[in-house]
């Protein structure tokens, strides 16, 4: 297979607004994108957050209901549900050390860093740290559309639901989760699509960078 440059295959993906029905992505493509997500960085590597892979077709109908109908989520054959974690804790922070020293050994650097992180996050209202977790979460969701390019993989982010009811329907409070932002896979069905032949809107370099030297 020809290897496209990175920004060739950005210019190629869009918000797919019209997924093919009858096209089911291929496990592979799944896994990779899956993988690129487990190796986005995040603050301090805590990965606050958990991705739900759902491919249930009466569990994506639901999502579907509580996202306004929104057909990629049912017309896809995959839908990706980033969840934050609703708060820090020691516990939370604790299982980050252990990986840590599994990987890295017993460090005393290690423990200094987390205690010192635990003292300044723990203690902090639920809310801000939700917001912190999820932020992170959006870290991902970046990288895993990029990933979806790479594997010429349509994809769309999503942030137009009603969280509450995703996280009823998925169980999420029950894990001290809270939902943030949805991502649909699948392929485009082009002939259906409004938006498939429209050129790609993007401010300029000039625009959007500013050069400090």
């Amino acid at each position: 297979m020809t290897v496209k440059p990175l920004n060739d295959l950005l210019n190629w993906r869009y918000a797919t607004k019209k997924m093919d029905p009858s096209k089911t992505v291929r496990q592979e493509s799944v896994d990779a994108i899956i993988e690129a997500i487990r190796m986005t960085p995040t603050s301090s590597g805590t990965q606050p957050f958990e991705v739900f892979v759902v491919t249930n077709p009466d569990i994506r109908s639901k999502i579907a209901e509580a996202a306004g109908g929104q057909a990629q989520i049912t017309d896809g054959s995959h839908t990706l549900v980033f969840a934050a974690w609703d708060n820090y804790t020691d516990q939370r922070i604790d299982e980050v050390v252990d990986l840590n020293v599994e990987a890295r050994g017993d460090l005393p650097m290690l423990h200094a860093y987390y205690d010192n992180l635990k003292s300044n996050y723990v203690p902090r209202d639920a809310e801000t740290n939700y917001a912190h977790a999820a932020r992170q979460a959006y870290i991902a969701l970046g990288v895993a559309l990029v990933a979806a390019a790479e594997q010429e993989v349509d994809s769309t982010p999503m942030e137009g639901f009603n969280p509450d009811a995703v996280d009823s329907i998925l169980g999420l409070k029950e894990r001290g989760l809270r939902s943030v932002v949805l991502m649909p896979l699948g392929y485009r069905d082009a002939a259906s699509d409004w938006l498939a032949p429209m050129d790609k809107v993007r401010k300029t370099r000039d625009t959007l960078v500013t050069e400090v030297n």
